[in-house]
């Protein structure tokens, strides 16, 4: 059966390579996919502008004891003067004295509401979303009332202090006049508190809820907390001290380079490992005769021209700036296909025309993005050439298959016509020992 199986092993050996192949466009379409997700991170969103895209923001006040700030995307570079003329404050109430902590303040039991809304110009408005019901029963204690204010998450934190007077419950709320407190009973006595009520009440006001007030550029602005975001867009202060009639700075610092570097360093890492692996599979070492698994590929080649192509063919569009290619900006390629940065190269172009160079490289982004997507997308290039190598790996199963049968029937015919000529050479034998006797026997009668 040796003769008859060559065909087999040789449609086997067709099949093994193929797989080879389709092994090594997975690799290639590996390493492209890792070369899409690089040019990706360097695309803008949509309506985002390039700058915004790359550009991060630091910011410093000069005076650390009065404030100090972080900014964020949205800020704009520059400088402001910085005056705080009053910080903010959390309001504060104590409650009259009581004999101890564990005092009764209700023989049977009831309920206690407390409010958190805004004071302003005397009139006080609840919030409706603030309302929080305190429950006690009957025989409940100073320490009772605190609890349930603490158990209540109203952002009110609730203190008992043992003081010569006795044992006085403590409020404090959270910052700004949009949290001040009303407390109100109508079982329970001892506990009403009404800000908008001037005078002796259940409750002094040790401190009344303030906001904090602060210029910028010389402009009057307050903020409820002394965390203070939306005055200057993208920035946040954090009012620590006040310094009126001496303002400090507050320098709002825009950095392109860290970000643009980092993406681009990204993307010619990528770049680099995809150009070394397309190398590999299309090599041949005259020394070792050891030969790339795609050597001579048409697929691969395109994918290698492509992406060539596009790395320096990819332009910034502004006609009237010096830096319209990547190699205007310090990218540059060796003689193996490997790419290159010259940072220093880059930090000057970057400094001197920031809007150019930042759409050049969102730019690459994009046409990569693009390029990559025809060559490994549904209808791209190499899934054409993949679906190819599977179909035909596919046909040579099939043929496999039909001709191990034929082969099969062929074996089969053979030990039929085995096993028949085994049975007459038994009976020629039979035949030839019978003749054999009869001879010898008409010799021994003579």
């Amino acid at each position: 059966m040796a003769a008859e199986s060559v065909a087999l092993t040789t449609l086997q050996t067709k099949q093994s390579s193929y797989e080879t192949k389709i092994s090594a466009m997975g690799s290639l379409r590996s390493v492209l996919a890792s070369l899409q997700t690089a040019a990706k991170s360097m695309s803008t969103d949509p309506l985002q502008k390039a700058t915004d895209k790359f550009a991060s923001y630091t910011a410093a006040v000069t005076d650390t004891k009065i404030a100090s700030a972080t900014a964020s995307t949205g800020a704009v570079a520059g400088k402001y003067s910085l005056e705080v003329t009053a910080l903010a404050e959390s309001q504060r109430l104590t409650s009259s004295s009581f004999g101890s902590s564990a005092t009764s303040i209700t023989a049977s039991g009831g309920s206690i509401t407390l409010d958190l809304g805004t004071l302003s110009a005397g009139t006080y408005t609840a919030d409706s979303s603030r309302s929080y019901t305190l429950n006690l029963a009957a025989g409940a204690t100073l320490a009772d009332l605190r609890d349930a204010i603490n158990d209540s998450d109203a952002g009110v934190t609730a203190t008992i202090i043992n003081g010569t007077s006795g044992a006085q419950l403590v409020l404090s709320g959270a910052e700004g006049t949009n949290n001040v407190m009303r407390l109100s009973s109508s079982d329970i006595t001892g506990f009403n508190f009404n800000p908008e009520t001037a005078g002796t009440q259940d409750w002094s006001e040790d401190q009344p809820a303030v906001d904090a007030a602060f210029k910028l550029n010389g402009i009057s602005a307050t903020s409820h907390s002394n965390t203070v975001t939306g005055a200057l867009d993208g920035v946040t202060l954090e009012l620590t001290a006040t310094n009126i009639g001496s303002p400090t700075t507050l320098k709002i610092t825009e950095d392109l380079s860290t970000n643009v570097t980092k993406a681009l360093q990204s993307f010619v890492s990528a770049y680099n490992s995809a150009s070394s692996a397309m190398t590999a599979l299309g090599a041949y070492n005259p020394d070792t005769k050891v030969i790339g698994n795609l050597q001579g590929n048409s697929t691969l080649r395109y994918a290698m021209g492509q992406i060539r192509q596009t790395v320096f063919g990819t332009t910034s569009d502004n006609a009237s700036s010096q830096y319209q290619t990547l190699s205007n900006i310090g990218v540059t390629i060796n003689s193996s296909g490997q790419l290159s940065i010259d940072t220093t190269k880059l930090n000057a172009a970057i400094k001197a025309d920031p809007s150019t160079v930042s759409n050049l490289v969102t730019k690459v982004g994009d046409s990569f993005d693009t390029t990559v997507e025809n060559l490994i997308g549904t209808t791209g290039s190499v899934t054409i050439a993949t679906s190819g190598l599977t179909k035909t790996v596919s046909d040579l199963e099939n043929r496999q298959e039909k001709l191990q049968d034929r082969l099969d029937a062929i074996e089969k015919r053979y030990r039929s016509q085995f096993g028949a000529l085994d049975t007459l050479i038994s009976s020629l034998s039979s035949t030839g020992d019978f003749l054999t006797s009869f001879i010898s026997s008409l010799s021994s009668n003579k």
